[in-house]
């Protein structure tokens, strides 16, 4: 068999945990149970398998914030997702792929995705070109300038050694006119085929195409009709949790979910707070990201059964009970709220990692219900469940 090796690993070759092997080129998946569109399925990649439908905690700069890696794969979590962009230019792909890869980087045995950078070089970076070729940019960090191609996007992402790597696309701001939409949509398509030819097919890795169109369903089906005509190995749905509201982001996804096809991952990017994630698995999607777990934690905010809870409050300053006495989380099983609602008070950084831990936990708890709920054939009295223990609201006052 052959053991796969990120460019520069070295001496890494000796930590197997880090570099397992595999036979088959590309990724696999296999949808294993089906309830409506939802979809129970499995991942497989050079670094092992991924229950779906699953969440990707954000760790853009190659750590989750406020979470070891140790941390992060207790609550569940079997893949993070990095950002190509941000470590193309801090510490620079080239060192990274010199220590070893990213996996050994950040000490994370399990999958990595990897975004391309088209989302930070629109929100991010200034005096920003967008042509045919590709983005030409000042980095955000220091002015210097950049120039990110398709096959720039492809060559980071394979030094960097992740398992799924994207495509580069562009993305618009929203709102934004039908002309705007429409040439980033064109552009995404033009990238999408030199981004495929780019990226190697290398055992254990896959590369994912990207479907832009705003909330314009015919451009949506434009573009995911010549996106899916090129060969990668799964299909995310782009440009959305951008401020478009929840109501035309599911009429998105039930629109264009089904352009995609049934044998591969299909992923919802950016997304997102737990009632999105729970109507678009609905929709049949399979993965899902976004950092409000982990940026939630860190302003004090908790994600709970019952909906969300701010810590700050003064109602929580003598209350003993648990953030939540149903999860199974440390923070939850050690910690009082009024201990909490204490660190966040005084501003102490350990208030900020409790939180997030237990906010990363939640999501990983929705998603093995939501995993469950599928299997069993109960996805939709899971839903209502779900909506209304949140519609209860947080526990009542002492």
């Amino acid at each position: 068999m052959t053991r796969l090796l990120p460019a520069g690993a070295g001496d890494a070759a000796a930590r197997p945990d880090f570099y397992p092997t595999t036979v088959r080129p590309g990724i696999g998946f296999t949808a294993l149970s089906t309830d409506g569109n939802g979809r129970r399925g499995r991942i497989t990649t050079a670094h092992g398998s991924v229950e779906t439908p699953a969440f990707m905690p954000v760790g853009t700069q190659a750590t989750v914030k406020a979470m070891t890696a140790e941390a992060v794969a207790a609550t569940g979590a079997e893949i993070v997702l990095a950002n190509a962009y941000h470590l193309m230019l801090r510490p620079g792909s080239e060192r990274i792929a010199k220590l070893g890869g990213l996996h050994q980087f950040m000490n994370w045995s399990k999958s990595i995705l990897t975004d391309s950078g088209g989302f930070q070089v629109m929100s991010l970076a200034t005096l920003r070109e967008v042509a045919e070729n590709g983005v030409v940019f000042k980095s955000h960090l220091d002015g210097s300038r950049h120039e990110l191609t398709p096959e720039r996007s492809m060559a980071v992402q394979e030094q960097l050694g992740v398992d799924i790597a994207m495509a580069l696309d562009e993305c618009v701001r929203y709102p934004a006119s039908e002309e705007d939409v429409r040439r980033a949509m064109r552009f995404t398509i033009a990238w999408a085929e030199r981004a495929r030819a780019a990226f190697p097919l290398l055992p254990g890795r896959g590369v994912f195409g990207i479907i832009q169109g705003g909330v314009d369903m015919t451009l949506r089906t434009e573009c995911a009709n010549a996106v899916t005509a090129i060969p990668f190995d799964g299909f995310a749905l782009g440009g959305l949790a951008v401020g478009e509201g929840h109501e035309a982001m599911i009429a998105v996804v039930e629109h264009t979910t089904p352009l995609l096809p049934a044998a591969k991952p299909r992923y919802l990017m950016g997304v997102g707070k737990p009632e999105d994630i729970v109507a678009a698995v609905a929709c049949g999607i399979d993965m899902f990201d976004c950092v409000l777990p982990t940026r939630s934690g860190r302003t004090n905010q908790a994600f709970t059964r019952r909906g969300e809870v701010n810590l700050r409050n003064a109602r929580h300053a003598d209350d003993p009970r648990p953030l939540d006495p149903d999860c199974g989380c440390p923070t939850c099983h050690g910690y009082a709220r009024a201990y909490l609602h204490h660190l966040a008070k005084a501003e102490e950084m350990l208030g900020g990692i409790l939180l997030t831990w237990h906010n990363v936990h939640y999501y990983q708890e929705l998603m093995n219900g939501l995993r469950g709920a599928i299997v069993a054939g109960t996805l939709a009295d899971f839903r209502a469940g779900f909506a209304e223990q949140r519609a209860r609201g947080d526990l009542a006052p002492l």
